[in-house]
């Protein structure tokens, strides 16, 4: 599998009066074509922002201060998404890329018909085929999520939550994408639900080959279907790799602080642990690892004290990448690199 989506160095700041919020600090990552990848975090850890610099919708205001987006083309061709104009970016979005946006229950114009949200989507990417071809395929689509086409004809009002969610699969679908990104496409769902969502997800991966990017706070949820997996804490990448290795060797301490706050069916409710503290204020000036203050594993004084240590990530023969210099000197017999950005 090539790449199909490279993130260099992407940063997102929102300018708010005299303070500037980086939303996004320099974050890196490669997306292969056809895997399932996720990316987990807490509220506020950057994962939606992220994903909208990634479409380059980034609205004010916020702004891609720097770094790129490259897009791998079928035919070879590589194209920095963050340099379009909003009218190339339309040749893109659904076209190439499509979105599930987060909390179906808000995400459709309730005013509209299901199927006048088809009809706008495909014209509003400059697509001139006729309303009744719109609809065919519309109805291919939503009978591809389980659903009749009957329910073109409803409003967002008549449908259940796991079905609003499935319009939405099915409303990303209609161009033929080939990555969806999916905003926390489970919450507000009950259990049995959840299932059958990822169960859909699943299958539309394997049946399209389309690479699936899952934005949650909810490990447990998408642990069972991704491939790889990239932790987001306070605007950066601080571990990524195989859902597997980074499961069993954690190599940052917010990864095995989040996996140990998870509750589960075998082990006592008491022994999970929350993680002390809270996430730093993203408007002031770092000059130490944003994870220190709640570091409760490898703490010392050079985790505040050495800035180009803990600003840097380093990578693993094994495919996993860390931005924890303590976990990288304790691993010297297993790095490719070190430090970089």
């Amino acid at each position: 599998m090539g790449a199909l989506i490279e993130v260099k160095n992407l940063t997102i700041d929102f300018f708010l009066g005299n303070n500037t919020l980086r939303a996004c600090d320099n974050v890196s990552f490669t997306i292969n074509k056809g895997e399932i990848i996720g990316i987990i975090g807490e509220s506020g850890s950057g994962k939606s922002t992220l994903a909208y610099g990634i479409l380059n919708l980034v609205q004010n205001p916020g702004k891609i201060t720097s770094g790129e987006v490259i897009y791998h083309k079928d035919n070879g061709e590589t194209i920095n998404l963050a340099d379009l104009s909003k009218d190339e970016l339309n040749e893109y979005r659904w076209c190439e890329i499509a979105t599930v946006f987060q909390a179906a229950q808000n995400a459709l114009n309730p005013v509209l018909k299901i199927k006048e949200h088809f009809i706008e989507t495909v014209y509003a990417h400059g697509k001139t085929i006729s309303e009744e071809e719109i609809l065919k395929r519309a109805s291919q689509v939503l009978e591809y999520v389980r659903l009749d086409k009957g329910v073109l004809e409803y409003y967002p009002h008549q449908l259940s939550s796991g079905m609003k969610q499935r319009v939405l699969i099915a409303l990303s679908l209609i161009l033929d994408p080939k990555v969806i990104i999916l905003d926390e496409p489970t919450t507000a769902l009950d259990v049995i639900t959840q299932w059958y969502i990822l169960d859909l997800l699943k299958k539309i991966h394997e049946d399209l080959g389309i690479t699936l990017i899952f934005l949650t706070h909810d490990i447990s949820v998408i642990s069972g279907i991704i491939d790889r997996i990239a932790v987001m804490y306070a605007g950066e990448i601080v571990e990524y790799g195989k859902v597997a290795d980074v499961f069993e060797k954690q190599s940052h301490p917010y990864t095995k602080g989040l996996l140990n706050a998870i509750p589960t069916l075998h082990d006592d409710v008491t022994e999970r642990k929350a993680i002390p503290g809270s996430p730093p204020n993203l408007i002031q000036k770092f000059t130490k690892c944003k994870f220190a203050p709640r570091c409760y594993k490898y703490l010392n004084k050079e985790c505040t004290a050495d800035k180009k240590k803990t600003e840097s990530i380093y990578q693993f023969k094994d495919g996993q990448y860390s931005r924890c210099y303590k976990f990288a000197e304790e691993n010297k017999e297993n790095l490719v690199k070190e430090g970089g950005k």
